[in-house]
């Protein structure tokens, strides 16, 4: 889809990946992008649009569907760690935070948006899932589980939306480099650069974004047996 002139919406646009989005959609010529977030005062790049957006909160979801109903592109990139639940220890709290923020927050946002999405022509949802999507890990069993439903939901919307005209992007990394991950010194990808393909997937009507290496070696190996290391 051409992106010069689309009216996105980005959520948790306020820093890390979702910032880079905005940035992104901003520099290939989008003449509008609504940054949804908890705390519109949060956001600091003057050349977007604050929205108050909390995804755990359907009066939220509606009244920013009602608000940005212009929008052609959304992007679904507000998500937690849930890293206080480990597969042995922590109470559940943590894990089922990661599942109503990254998989219901996502459904939420996207169900409230396909009506618009079909209005203005079809446009776009893009959803920010990771590796994680298919590699579970004991120190974060939560938040793989919430990347895996949400895979599950993205493939459900793309079958749903595709009658409308709606392209859905599945977008998967590893480890990016922003606060979420900075309890690790793994490699990392940045942000810029995840963002920057998943514009180019949008301009050429692409699906799927791979953003890195480890994420395409761990997306071809799925058709073989399970592999007893565990990985990231």
């Amino acid at each position: 889809m051409d992106i010069e002139g689309s009216v996105a919406l980005v959520t948790g646009a306020n820093r890390g990946i979702g910032r880079a989005f905005a940035r992104a959609l901003i520099e290939h010529g989008a003449g509008k992008v609504y940054a949804g977030v908890r705390d519109p005062a949060s956001v600091a790049d003057r050349d977007v649009t604050p929205l108050r957006l909390d995804v755990t909160k359907p009066e939220d979801v509606l009244q920013a569907a009602a608000v940005a109903d212009d929008v052609t592109i959304v992007i679904n990139n507000a998500g937690i760690g849930g890293a206080r639940t480990k597969l042995w220890e922590g109470s559940f709290d943590g894990a089922r935070e990661a599942m109503e923020v990254n998989y219901f927050g996502t459904w939420a946002v996207s169900r409230a948006f396909a009506p618009v999405l079909a209005r203005n022509g079809g446009g776009a949802l893009v959803n920010m899932l990771s590796v994680a999507s298919w590699v579970g890990h004991p120190l974060f069993p939560g938040y793989a589980a919430s990347k895996a439903a949400q895979w599950s939901l993205t493939d459900a919307l793309r079958q749903a939306l595709r009658e409308q005209g709606t392209l859905v992007v599945g977008v998967h990394a590893g480890f990016v480099d922003t606060d979420l991950s900075a309890w690790t010194d793994a490699p990392k990808i940045s942000a810029a650069d995840v963002a920057e393909q998943t514009m180019q997937a949008l301009a050429h009507g692409r699906s799927e974004v791979l953003a890195d290496e480890e994420t395409r070696q761990v997306k071809a190996a799925l058709s073989q047996p399970p592999n007893p290391e565990p990985r990231t």
